[in-house]
């Protein structure tokens, strides 16, 4: 068993990567570590809180694998290349492997969330 308290997790800042756009983006690495080719095996599921400054977002991307998101703080957008969907605190939102999507902050609220996935590959 492995018990994490979200706020014992240090957040990583990640605003300078390519995959996001629009304001400050930190990560909490809840599960295994934030350099992949640390671990030795693949986790069988990742857990990470991603936190968004408004109007912060990912760029369109998509998985090899499903993710679940869900939603605890603020109001943000989900959105595919058909549809944009804002979510508050207690929305779970399920992407199928495949489906091109982005999500975010609404332009004026912070927004975060907790993704899970199993292994797999994104494509940005």
């Amino acid at each position: 068993m492995k018990v994490t308290k979200i706020g014992d997790v240090k957040p990583e800042d990640k605003s300078a990567d390519k995959i996001f756009t629009g304001g400050t983006i930190t990560i909490q690495f809840l599960t295994g570590t934030s350099v992949p080719q640390e671990a030795k095996e693949p986790e069988p599921l990742s857990g990470l809180m991603v936190n968004f400054s408004p109007g912060a977002r990912t760029v369109f991307h998509t998985h090899t694998h499903p993710q679940i998101l869900y939603v605890t703080k603020g109001k943000g957008i989900v959105a595919t290349e058909k549809e944009e969907i804002t979510v508050t605190p207690g929305t779970l939102i399920l992407f199928p492997a495949g489906e091109n999507h982005w999500h975010g902050a609404a332009k004026d609220s912070e927004f975060s969330h907790i993704s899970i996935a199993t292994p797999g590959k994104t494509t940005w």
